[in-house]
């Protein structure tokens, strides 16, 4: 039974929304429908206090009934939705990152593009596996990182004929890709596959791979990553088991953005 707390109550307490909010958290997957008195053994309350909450929520559009049972409408969704908007990407990231990176046991992080950069908005560490200490805020020069690739993969045309214009690449480490060709190509199929890998083109013994992250508008608006030990996975390691997790990730995120996200 649901009911609800007997611990004192601080004065300001307001005893009918907490009724109220227990009405709704009444129904779940196990009980989509309810009749009244079932609504008020859950809740712990009178059949005639269920009533009114319950045909109050009817009136405000929360619930809907044929007269015997109860249900909630979609409407419910707007008490989420309120929540998640005023969300930042760092806050709507960081549980699926806990996930990512309980799933595979290896780091995971979020980025997003700034100028020809890459900038780390939230990060779930596993291990130490760069000689840099890796914070949010770093930043690392997006053509030799997989969520940089994925960033630029996906802009307008125009923006990334002009990224190429203009990026100078250091070789970083020896397998660092050299020539603006190739990286044209590079991007070219990281938006034909929808992931990226960089093998230890950013530091020696580090491979990473990425996928996109989609605004309602269809956007990329962000990338998420894993990054592992070459000496301990290899590629086609990374693109059999850690790409499913990675890509779920992605969507579930996504997800989240597109409720947050409001219709431009």
């Amino acid at each position: 039974m649901r009911a609800m707390s007997d611990d004192p109550r601080e004065p300001y307490f307001v005893q009918s929304l907490e009724r109220g909010l227990a009405v709704i958290r009444a129904f779940d997957a196990h009980h989509p429908e309810l009749t009244l008195s079932e609504v008020a053994r859950i809740c712990d309350l009178t059949r005639a206090a269920a009533r009114r909450f319950l045909l109050t929520l009817t009136d405000l559009g929360y619930v809907r009934t044929d007269g015997r049972l109860f249900s909630l409408t979609p409407r419910v969704l707007e008490l989420g939705y309120a929540f998640l908007s005023s969300l930042s990407l760092p806050e709507v990231a960081a549980p699926h990152l806990e996930r990512l990176s309980a799933d595979v046991h290896e780091s995971s992080s979020v980025s997003v593009l700034d100028g020809d950069d890459v900038v780390y908005v939230a990060r779930v560490p596993t291990r130490r596996i760069m000689t840099v200490t890796i914070n949010v805020g770093t930043r690392f020069p997006a053509y030799a990182t997989s969520m940089g690739r994925v960033l630029i993969a996906y802009l307008p045309d125009e923006r990334v004929a002009e990224y190429l214009s203009r990026v100078r690449l250091d070789r970083l480490t020896a397998r660092t890709i050299g020539s603006v060709d190739d990286l044209r190509t590079e991007l070219k199929r990281v938006r034909e596959r929808g992931y990226a890998i960089v093998d230890q083109e950013l530091e020696e013994g580090l491979r990473s791979m990425a996928a996109p992250v989609f605004d309602r508008a269809g956007a990329v608006t962000a990338a998420v990553n894993v990054s592992v030990h070459a000496s301990r996975t290899s590629v086609a390691a990374m693109r059999d088991d850690l790409l499913p997790p990675l890509l779920a990730a992605a969507e579930r995120i996504t997800a989240d953005l597109r409720i947050m996200t409001p219709t431009r």
